[in-house]
């Protein structure tokens, strides 16, 4: 009997909390109209894409930022290779002179062929010219000649050699460029 009463006493209690939780419910309970309802549905989704649109903003940020950050990585030692250039350029004319004692050259050929050396190692190339055709994006046309027997638009000369980092043109080739007469391209 001690046990039945203490069921119901514990029905009664659960009977009692549904009814104060329902009362609860009938008097937070809000009435809204269908057009409401729809105004709400359509403030939902608006927020919903703005969120996307963030999110998807954010990540395009973080790419191009990546990029950014790659790019500069890549490219970080130009200003160093620039300025070595033409000290490159200075060995070359000087290794170019015969008056050159073969000791001293030797040693000179072996600083030049060193200092190629770590600029290879640094992704510089040296931007093949000579017998070529002109290309404005690598070559700068510094003046032009007529020789009959090479095509038009041929690379005859080479002044200044050029470099390419990477991908990336550091110094265009300047160079001396074939242009038969009468032909105006």
């Amino acid at each position: 009997m001690k046990e039945e009463n203490k069921k119901n006493k514990d029905k009664n209690i659960k009977h009692n909390d549904n009814e104060e939780i329902i009362e609860e419910k009938n008097d937070n309970t809000v009435n809204l109209e269908i057009n409401e309802i729809e105004e709400i549905n359509k403030k939902l989704i608006e927020a919903e894409e703005k969120a996307l649109r963030a999110s998807a903003e954010l990540i395009n940020y973080r790419k191009r930022k990546d990029e950014e950050v790659s790019s500069m990585l890549k490219y970080a030692n130009e200003g160093i290779i620039t300025d070595i250039l033409p000290v490159i350029d200075n060995f070359e004319r000087a290794l170019s002179m015969e008056s050159i004692d073969s000791k001293l050259q030797e040693g000179m050929q072996m600083v030049y062929k060193n200092l190629i050396s770590i600029l290879s190692n640094y992704g510089v190339k040296e931007v093949d010219a000579l017998d070529k055709e002109f290309d404005p994006s690598i070559h700068q046309a510094v003046t032009t000649e007529n020789v009959n027997d090479k095509d038009d638009n041929i690379v005859l000369e080479v002044f200044q050699k050029g470099y390419v980092l990477k991908d990336k043109l550091i110094r265009p080739a300047m160079v001396k460029v074939n242009k038969k007469e009468g032909n105006d391209k």
